[in-house]
């Protein structure tokens, strides 16, 4: 059996999906054989010290916390992890063929929402795998960001962040999925066509995330404007009308041979002038 307490370490999404904390709730054994992993679980990476010191731990004092899983649909017999899924590598590791287990009758959308909650509030998922749960969520079954909000206790900017960094390129993403670039590093990266190039530069500088949002907004804004080289007929022209006016001009051909003419008057008597000759000519 167990008992409120120990319900209160399996997390505040997990306490909801178990029940009444006033309540028992039955443990059985299972075979470590007879358990898969979560194929919801968007976590895909474990750290070996980590799991070590937790194998070590269990090799000790054997397993605290039990792990939560629900009845294999496809194979009679079988179960797959809702949450837990450290402790049942850590307990190969250790040499146990058991594990003490909470069985629970839950839908995949249950089993996603929670192997997310636990792995958020353990801090456990590396930004993109964070990431990429919320996008299941929200494409697979059908959440909106307010809704992801509520559920997993993090603010709507938050989600929307999280979501934006999926726009990253494949080789900034494992950048980010090593710990190599911070997700604030990468989020400075979003919207830049060479964001690649400048996620190494960030890394082999060592800049701090101030330093990369800097050296990413320089590229944004110098890039991405085509400055036209102006013909000889264009700003002879414009020096015409220049001559003409006594003003500034400026005049923007495109290829299409559209474009703009601005004058620029610095006071009521010369926008009065600009109008007279407009007049006078048209």
């Amino acid at each position: 059996m167990i008992d409120s307490r120990l319900k209160k370490g399996l997390g505040r999404g997990l306490s909801s999906l178990l029940g009444d904390a006033s309540k028992k709730i039955e443990t059985n054994k299972v075979a470590i054989k007879d358990i898969t992993r979560n194929k919801f679980q968007p976590r895909k990476n474990f750290n070996k010290e980590h799991l070590e010191d937790l194998t070590n731990s269990i090799k000790e004092q054997g397993i605290i916390q039990p792990i939560v899983v629900r009845p294999n649909k496809q194979e009679e017999g079988k179960y797959e992890i809702i949450a837990g899924e450290r402790r049942w590598l850590a307990s190969q590791n250790a040499g146990l063929h058991e594990v003490p287990v909470v069985i629970l009758d839950i839908n995949d959308v249950k089993s996603l929402e929670f192997a997310i909650v636990e792995n958020v509030q353990r801090q456990d998922l590396n930004p993109i795998e964070e990431a990429r749960g919320y996008k299941k969520l929200t494409d697979e079954f059908s959440y909106d960001q307010d809704k992801l909000s509520k559920f997993i206790g993090k603010s709507r900017s938050y989600i929307a962040n999280s979501l934006r960094l999926l726009s990253l390129p494949d080789e900034v993403l494992v950048m980010v999925e090593q710990g190599i670039l911070s997700a604030g590093h990468a989020r400075s990266l979003i919207g830049l066509n060479n964001s690649t190039d400048i996620a190494k530069k960030i890394v082999q500088k060592k800049l701090s995330v101030r330093q990369a949002e800097i050296l990413a907004k320089q590229f944004k804004d110098k890039k991405f404007k085509l400055v036209h080289k102006k013909s000889s007929d264009i700003l002879d022209l414009q020096k015409n009308l220049e001559e003409k006016t006594g003003l500034n001009v400026s005049i923007n051909n495109k290829k299409n041979n559209s474009g703009t003419i601005s004058f620029e008057y610095k006071n009521l008597d010369q926008l009065d002038k600009i109008i007279e000759v407009i007049k006078k000519n048209y």
